[in-house]
């Protein structure tokens, strides 16, 4: 375990180290910009030690495998953000657990995480996953609502018992015209937010990047950043 802690503080290290500098090319202060660490399909295990090392922000992307962590985790001072394409049938385990679904990209979706967050009691942060893949109101191959669909759901959450309205997620789209084009698309993404805020000043949040283009995310503005593999290492193919 002492070899696994030293492996995942190293590279919290150097993840921390790519954050910083570019926040410093971008003008921004560190603290501007959340690190979420991605930790689907790792143990709990690795997530007590990323808890000890300071990580306070982690994100799972199926239910399945989101909930027992979480449980099993719940003693531990953690924010948990579910980032997967997400079924209505599993809208009430996850809001027994997750602090902020970033990838709302339906009514119908909005409706049942709403239904569950009044009936748990609790309320959930919620972003409007947009698919910049999809032109302008249609849906993207990893789900998200087309950036012409975005005022009239974000409005549907905003105005949902339970939910909480935080901001915009997106995945860089691997088709369409911002495919290979990171900063493009995570720039257009700050131009829908700064839209979405003038309705919701408070809709803050702008969730992009990853291990391989989180530079981008930050240089566009970003206030949050989700790294996995940067962190946990590549998991090995099992069989």
């Amino acid at each position: 375990m002492t070899d696994r802690r030293d492996e995942l503080a190293g590279n919290l290290a150097k993840v921390e180290e790519r954050i910083a500098r570019a926040c410093a090319a971008a003008g921004r202060r560190r603290e501007e910009v959340t690190l979420i660490v991605v930790t689907k399909t790792y143990p709990a295990s690795d997530v007590r030690i990323l808890a000890e090392l300071g990580v306070r922000h982690v994100a799972e992307n199926k239910d399945q495998d989101a909930a027992p962590k979480a449980a099993e985790c719940s003693d531990l001072p953690l924010r948990w953000h579910f980032v997967g394409q997400l079924q209505t049938n599993k809208a009430r385990s996850v809001v027994g657990y997750a602090d902020f679904v970033q990838s709302v990209d339906r009514s119908r979706l909005v409706t049942s995480l709403s239904k569950e967050a009044v009936r748990a009691g609790r309320e959930v942060g919620c972003l409007v996953q947009v698919a910049l893949d999809a032109g302008e109101s249609g849906r993207g191959e990893r789900g998200g609502v087309g950036p012409g669909g975005v005022a009239e759901l974000a409005d549907l959450v905003a105005g949902a018992p339970g939910l909480r309205l935080d901001g915009l997620m997106t995945v860089a789209p691997l088709t369409g015209e911002y495919a290979g084009r990171q900063q493009a698309a995570f720039e257009r993404l700050m131009v829908l937010s700064t839209d979405l805020r003038r309705a919701h000043p408070a809709a803050n949040m702008v969730s992009a990047g990853m291990s391989a283009d989180l530079e981008e995310a930050v240089a566009a503005g970003a206030t949050h950043v989700r790294v996995g593999t940067a962190v946990l290492g590549v998991r090995p193919r099992l069989g």
